[in-house]
């Protein structure tokens, strides 16, 4: 199977079980009279305050014909009225009457009631990780769509779950380290939330459209000593500046808590992350060979006066 093969048999089996998980194949959507494109002209209208019939074939990519014999059933059922354009006496603008109002209101409630139900059982970094998702699915989609911003916020409940799993799969991947590793960065997230400081430590989780990109901790490691730990970033976001957003805000941080400098550990074979603490201004302080995470290592420490 070629790669595009692939790529194109999963996205058919995604839409077959998204079409069957959210019922669009009913006959009727939502238990109603109305079918998937019905009620979509039905939403349309209800969230626009004037459209023509044009705009509304061009913007759903709608037969004109089709959408000519829907709208002449809309406004028999009295659901549409139609005026015509101040601006083109050729066209007239659609809008839902009072009747038309009435009838869409409880399809729009219980399609927001039945996601709902759909997202209940996620927890709030899975809905993350879905908003996310769903982002970069319509962004790849569109044609000339542009991604959001990276953008950092503080950490939440369930964030250090996930940036264990992340962190232990991506230098599993990378450079073989074994379980050890995990069992580090486990014990690492642990002893930040028990002993939590929010005035002299932090965490930042890197984001773009709702996707987590990486992730660093600052902690006291001793009196007006800071200590950047657990920088990681996303194989796919390299190369947009999210790890040197995550240490300038480490930076900054530590200023304003009070400390004169900030230290790291890192490893000699990480060489992205090394570049970038040299860049920004930390300078190596010692070295040593070691046995860890099932590699022969060499662990470095660096640091930065403030």
């Amino acid at each position: 199977m070629t790669p595009e093969t692939e790529v194109l048999d999963a996205v058919r089996a995604f839409n077959r079980f998204y079409t069957a998980r959210i019922g669009v194949l009913e006959e009727g959507l939502l238990d109603s009279p109305y079918s998937l494109t019905e009620a979509r002209v039905l939403y349309e209208l209800a969230s626009r305050a004037a459209v023509t019939a044009a705009e509304l074939a061009r913007d759903l990519g709608l037969d004109p014909g089709y959408l000519s014999r829907l709208l002449k059933k809309f406004t028999a059922q009295g659901l549409i009225d139609r005026q015509k354009s101040p601006e083109d006496a050729r066209q007239h603008l659609l809008a839902l009457t009072e009747a038309g109002r009435a009838v869409f209101a409880p399809l729009e409630a219980q399609s927001r009631a039945e996601v709902a139900d759909l997202l209940a059982p996620l927890s709030p970094p899975d809905r993350a990780r879905l908003l996310g998702a769903l982002k970069t699915v319509q962004t790849l989609l569109t044609p000339g769509a542009q991604a959001g911003p990276v953008v950092l916020r503080r950490h939440r409940p369930g964030d250090l779950g996930w940036v264990i799993q992340r962190q232990t799969l991506l230098y599993a991947h990378e450079y073989g380290w074994d379980g050890s590793f995990e069992a580090m960065v486990a014990e690492i997230a642990a002893r930040f939330i028990t002993n939590f400081q929010p005035n002299k430590e932090a965490c930042w989780m890197a984001e773009r459209d709702g996707d987590i990109l990486g992730s660093v901790m600052l902690v006291e490691s001793a009196p007006g000593i800071a200590q950047l730990r657990m920088l990681y970033v996303e194989a796919r976001a390299r190369g947009l500046g999210v790890g040197a957003k995550l240490v300038a805000a480490c930076d900054n941080f530590a200023r304003q808590a009070g400390y004169r400098a900030i230290r790291l550990w890192t490893n000699a074979n990480l060489l992205s992350a090394r570049r970038l603490y040299e860049a920004a201004g930390y300078r190596l302080i010692e070295s040593e060979p070691y046995q860890g995470f099932g590699q022969s290592l060499v662990g470095e420490t660096w640091e930065k006066t403030l």
